[in-house]
């Protein structure tokens, strides 16, 4: 986390100075400026983008559990739980449907309204 703010800052301020403030070697930057990719961020990036297509098909509708079957359909092998977390982590979140309430009593009416028998309350 420390060396993806000093590359988004390098323009701006010196580079041996964040790494003195942030307590990180500037080798140790330099390192993971140069490394490679590697494959699991490579598979995050091409999953990710699976997630938002299936999630946009389904027009917001789909949560992990729709989008990991329809994955699973396409031969993607990828667990339930990777594709929560990734989801989790990027906000793709299933549009819900408000609650369905039954409504037994209409309250609403300028009917009148019968008083208590009073000999059945204290009988």
């Amino acid at each position: 986390m420390s060396f993806r703010f000093i590359e988004d800052h390098r323009d701006t301020y010196p580079v041996r100075l964040m790494c003195a403030v942030l307590e990180v070697s500037p080798a140790g930057y330099y390192a993971w400026r140069d490394r490679p990719v590697s494959e699991r961020t490579k598979s995050n990036a091409t999953l990710l983008a699976a997630i938002r297509q299936v999630h946009r098909d389904s027009s917001g509708r789909y949560g992990s559990p729709r989008v990991h079957a329809v994955l699973r359909r396409q031969g993607r092998g990828v667990s339930r739980g990777r594709i929560e977390r990734m989801m989790r982590r990027h906000g793709i979140r299933a549009i819900m449907a408000p609650p369905r309430r039954v409504r037994t009593t209409d309250s609403r009416h300028d009917l009148p309204i019968a008083q208590p028998d009073r000999a059945r309350l204290h009988g």
